[in-house]
């Protein structure tokens, strides 16, 4: 059973709809007299994600829910809620159930090549990205997505928050996305979660480059009652990966950076000297 963290996050309209999902695949594979087990053998999935979909513990890929349907012949009534509710989704649609899957973890690690990740960015780096991937959109989208991604990172504000470790390339640090004002706040942004222990982050210096070269941007979620889940990003796409094999490969990609990366201690200096840097020029402009 997941405790009074999970209860709690997992609440709101969204995640009534996917009860409603959870409810609904229980009973089409009772009616089909087949055990969690017998129905996630025919899906390619384990017994006990089964039962983790039927308690909207876990979201299904869009490939697992059609096979449901194929399976408890339920002409396409999965793949249909599950396009809805991702579409219904403020995500873009690669990203939308990583971040179903991001509200439930106890543990996340992070490695950013190029951009700060969504759950660290301020309002004016979050829009400077926005537009800049969008250059032609409404007002309204663009606040709507950099809403978005500020509610996301409630997660770290909650008195039982995850553990969250990220490893930023020193490039994040020297792009100045959004003009220098912009960086040096969300850098000073960066500089007090790691100063008030929120946050453990680390910086991949320039000189390990080749590090860098081993993934894109890649991030891995551990939760309380459910294995651990793996979800990397490169330009408009991304994907979610359960399988543990190429879970354990990307982890081990993980190591591998954090272990090039600089001590917390040296990289919170280096995200200090940074915000300093544009806080002066930013000044003299």
């Amino acid at each position: 059973m997941m405790g009074d963290t999970g209860r709690r996050r997992r609440s709101g309209p969204r995640q009534a709809a996917w009860e409603f999902f959870g409810a609904e695949l229980k009973n089409r594979r009772e009616e089909a007299d087949l055990t969690q087990a017998e129905l996630g053998m025919r899906v390619f999935v384990s017994g006990g994600y089964i039962g983790q979909f039927e308690q909207a513990i876990r979201k299904p890929q869009l490939d697992v829910a059609q096979r449901l349907d194929h399976i408890l012949q339920t002409d396409g009534f999965f793949e249909r809620m599950w396009r809805k509710l991702i579409k219904d989704s403020p995500y873009a649609d690669y990203f939308a159930a990583a971040a179903e899957l991001e509200a439930l973890a106890t543990q996340i690690c992070e490695f950013a090549p190029t951009v700060v990740p969504g759950l660290l960015q301020t309002a004016p780096y979050a829009r400077a990205v926005t537009i800049a991937t969008n250059p032609l959109a409404a007002d309204e989208y663009v606040e709507e997505k950099v809403a978005a991604r500020l509610e996301r990172a409630h997660i770290l504000k909650d008195a039982t928050r995850p553990v969250y470790w990220a490893i930023l390339h020193e490039g994040v640090l020297r792009l100045p996305v959004g003009g220098r004002a912009t960086m040096a706040e969300q850098l000073d942004h960066i500089a007090a979660l790691m100063r008030t222990r929120t946050v453990l982050v680390q910086v991949l210096p320039n000189e390990e480059g080749a590090h860098a070269a081993l993934g894109g941007m890649m991030t891995l979620m551990e939760f309380e009652d459910a294995p651990p889940t793996a979800y990397a990003e490169a330009l408009l796409s991304g994907n979610l990966l359960d399988d543990p094999a190429l879970v354990k490969r990307v982890q081990a990609t993980y190591d591998l950076i954090r272990a090039a990366a600089l001590s917390p201690e040296a990289s919170l200096a280096l995200v200090e000297s940074a915000a300093e840097d544009y806080r002066r020029c930013a000044s003299t402009t």
